[in-house]
């Protein structure tokens, strides 16, 4: 074995808490690394794969009625390949044991076979079975949720009418992987279903016979969609129809879309703030590491050692370093990938997961950590192997000696020997006392931002559902009714509050582009439904004009002031320039907002709502629930204690669990920074504390000399980390704005204190240990000259 090489292995051994810690840096960065994007690549390719095999369709209408003859004029439009109609229907389902409110979405089969497009994985059971009106299959994630089972019966709702619904089959489509009801933000898998029943009963129920009233459709190799979209509509449009619609704004699509997105954005910016506190890191600790040897590296010089060797023999000791991080990060990422990855499959009901790791996400993860890990510390190695022998053989010339700060204002007096002696060291190193310092605050900053989500959503839930949407439940209704239908909400027991609204779905074009949403109409003085400004403070909704959400006039370039086109997608289907009043601020969602009564002057109707919004006594919510199900006209209902539930529910099996693997890692980083600083303290300065042992200080004497300063540099790093945390979180936030919501940088006290609490506990555990090893400290060798 080379004698650099022997060197090398002897050195790791002597440093290897050191070098541990540090492997643990760069394990935390390759494991989120490896984690995320091998989640990633097996959600995009689970999410390929069935749509490919399940045949998941291209193009979506929703139309009012149409007579089943248009099929074929649909199916003869340039660059359609495949057309397939059907009945949907929202219906109110009735579950014993069950007092909240549940919604269905019916979705006929063909009475014979299966769908041609969105075609649906059995889990258990069977398809309905041709001439049994009353069979069903119900989505499997309702199914678990509620214990049911082929053979068991729930009732609804039907067009007015109570029906008795057996459960033949419990199935998923690629239609619904992200399940959400009509006007939710976020899925409620218990309280919302999707049922597919035989198209015959289905259309008896609705009066539907030969007609359809939602269009699938897959288009042939190269046609164009926007013409095809622009056809369809036009061929629609005289049958109530809503606006055709590509494969990416479908709801489940779209929000996953989102979803994967906003993974893939947390998939890039931890591991970047990982990876440079590990270069940080080993620069500072192979920086003094060289300064330590400065005589050694004279000597090789002196026996023949080239400059590119000794300068190749410290890239091979950093590489040795990276290597032990690399594989335990791989390994550890590949586990906690698998874990991610079930829990996605879990929350968007893929019927199955493809995992994959890709050989390049590995060779990504190693080559990354080695260049950031190179390139951290390429500038203390030039130094080492530049440095001339020479100098090299000579010490490091000693710090400008000069009265400390605390001598100067006369304050000495009042500190021990000890004490000056800390504050003196300080002073006399700024640049190394300021790097550790840096890399302490470094550590604090990533314990916040592994930490800081938790506060955001609990801020956006404020906003939304106690500020925003202050309603405690809020209706939808089968068709647009007059005004007069709050009359009778009002009188239910239990309503101490009522107010209409008016839901219309849109397009939005400003220059060339464009978004499909919702504008929700309500009364310009709403007491339930709020929309806010900047300062979260209400806005005064205008007599003409609209106010839309922030981030939706981020997307389509709009400011207060500017026309927008209006293309509503229902009713007559009038196209109106409106000026933009205002520019509400919202975490979730991408609606836009007008005065109710404006709202109904576009539509060219009269004085009718889609909805309402009703504030009730708590005691009384149950039976208002019941008597909600009686009411044929009201076909959805949204309970905001409930919603609010659901939105910390999911997001704790999402977001929130990839914040605790962070948050485990970053303490990881943070024990690894704080103890390599104490440990290169250490090393530095163990002559010097020898030596004070020799003249007669005691252990405890010169560990608090060693210690106290750490204490004291991590005391002012502390609120510095505060600074950086704040920094590193507020990069965060501007990578996480997506369609489905917004995190908004919002620090509780509590993230400052746990942050805090972290860093003081790692200089505790690593005092404890460094007091271990100054028992050790070697006496006899101090008491030899020094040459």
């Amino acid at each position: 074995m080379r004698a650099l090489t022997k060197k090398l292995w002897r050195e790791l051994w002597q440093m290897r808490g050191q070098a541990l810690a540090i492997a643990l840096v760069i394990l935390s960065g390759v494991a989120i690394f490896v984690m995320s994007l091998s989640t990633l690549d097996s959600l995009y390719l689970t999410r390929q794969s069935y749509y490919q095999e399940y045949r998941f369709a291209e193009l979506f209408a929703e139309l009012k009625r149409a007579p089943n003859g248009l099929q074929a004029r649909i199916r003869d439009l340039p660059g359609v390949d495949q057309v397939e109609t059907r009945v949907v229907a929202l219906v109110k389902l009735d579950l014993p044991g069950f007092a909240d409110p549940v919604t269905g979405k019916l979705v006929s089969l063909p009475d014979r076979g299966e769908p041609l497009q969105n075609r649906l994985y059995l889990r258990h059971g069977r398809l309905v079975a041709p001439g049994r009106n009353n069979e069903v299959v119900v989505n499997e994630a309702f199914a678990n949720l509620h214990g049911l089972a082929p053979g068991d019966s729930l009732a609804a709702i039907i067009n007015g009418k109570r029906q008795t619904l057996t459960i033949v089959g419990i199935a998923l489509s690629p239609e619904y992987i992200y399940q959400l009801a009509p006007g939710a933000t976020v899925p409620d898998f218990k309280r919302f279903a999707i049922l597919w029943m035989a198209r015959t009963p289905l259309e008896s129920a609705y009066d539907m016979q030969g007609a359809f009233n939602d269009v699938l459709l897959r288009l042939a190799h190269g046609a164009d969609r926007e013409t095809v979209i622009t056809r369809l509509d036009r061929l629609l449009e005289r049958y109530g129809g809503r606006g055709a619609y590509a494969r990416k704004d479908q709801v489940s699509h779209h929000f996953l879309n989102e979803e994967l997105r906003q993974l893939r954005t947390l998939a890039t910016a931890f591991p970047v703030i990982f990876f440079s506190v590990a270069a940080f890191l080993l620069n500072i600790v192979i920086s003094r590491i060289i300064a330590l040897q400065r005589e050694e590296i004279a000597s090789l010089k002196a026996f023949g050692y080239s400059n590119l060797a000794i300068g190749l023999h410290y890239i091979q000791l950093v590489l040795v370093i990276v290597a032990f991080g690399v594989a335990g990060g791989l390994l550890c990422g590949v586990w906690l990938g698998q874990g991610l990855s079930e829990i996605y499959i879990g929350f968007y009901r893929f019927p199955y997961l493809q995992y994959v790791l890709q050989p390049g996400v590995m060779l990504s993860a190693a080559l990354i950590s080695v260049v950031v890990a190179v390139l951290g510390t390429l500038y203390a190695i030039r130094r080492a192997a530049l440095m001339p022998p020479a100098q090299a053989m000579r010490p490091e010339p000693p710090a400008v000696y000069r009265a400390a700060l605390v001598e100067r204002l006369g304050l000495q007096r009042w500190l021990s020997q000890p004490t000056r002696m800390i504050t003196r060291n300080i002073e006399r190193r700024p640049l190394k006392s300021a790097l550790s310092m840096l890399g302490i605050a470094a550590a604090c900053g990533v314990m916040m931002v592994g930490n800081f989500q938790g506060d955001a959503i609990d801020y956006m839930v404020d906003v939304q559902f106690n500020r925003s949407q202050r309603e405690d439940i809020a209706l939808s209704f089968t068709e647009p009714t007059s005004k007069r239908a709050l009359y009778s909400l009002r009188t239910l027991p239990g309503v101490e509050y009522v107010e209409g609204a008016r839901t219309v779905p849109v397009r939005i074009r400003f220059e060339n582009r464009s978004y499909r949403t919702v504008i929700y109409g309500s009364e310009p003085d709403s007491q339930l439904s709020r929309v806010l400004d900047s300062e979260l403070r209400p806005v005064v909704l205008p007599d003409e004009g609209v106010v839309i959400n922030d981030h939706l006039g981020r997307t389509l370039g709009v400011r207060p002031g500017d026309q927008i086109i209006l293309e509503v997608l229902e009713g007559s289907r009038p196209i109106k320039p409106v000026v933009v009043a205002a520019i509400a601020k919202q975490y979730l969602g991408m609606g836009a907002y007008m005065q109710r009564r404006a709202l109904n002057r576009l539509m060219q109707e009269g004085d009718v709502i889609s909805g309402a919004y009703l504030a009730v006594d708590s005691d009384y919510q149950d039976r208002i629930y019941a008597e909600l199900r009686d009411m044929p006209r009201v076909v959805g209902t949204r309970v905001r204690s409930i919603a609010v539930k659901n939105f910390y529910a999911i997001l704790a099996e999402t977001i929130l669990f990839f914040t605790f693997i962070t948050t485990v890692l970053g303490a990881t980083i943070a024990f690894g920074v704080v103890y390599n600083t104490a440990r290169i303290a250490l090393a530095e300065r163990g002559h010097e504390l020898a030596s004070l042992r020799v003249l007669g200080f005691s252990r405890g004497e010169i560990a608090y000399i060693l210690l106290g300063e750490l204490a004291l540099l991590t005391l002012v790093a502390i609120p510095l980390g505060f600074l950086v945390g704040r920094g590193l979180c507020a990069y965060l936030v501007a990578r996480l704005q997506t369609d489905l919501y917004r995190v908004p940088l919002v620090l509780e006290p509590d993230t400052y204190a746990f942050a805090a609490l972290v860093v003081l506990l790692s200089a505790t555990v690593s005092g404890v240990m460094i007091w271990r090893q100054l028992g050790r400290l070697d006496l006899l060798a101090v008491l030899k000259t020094r040459e």
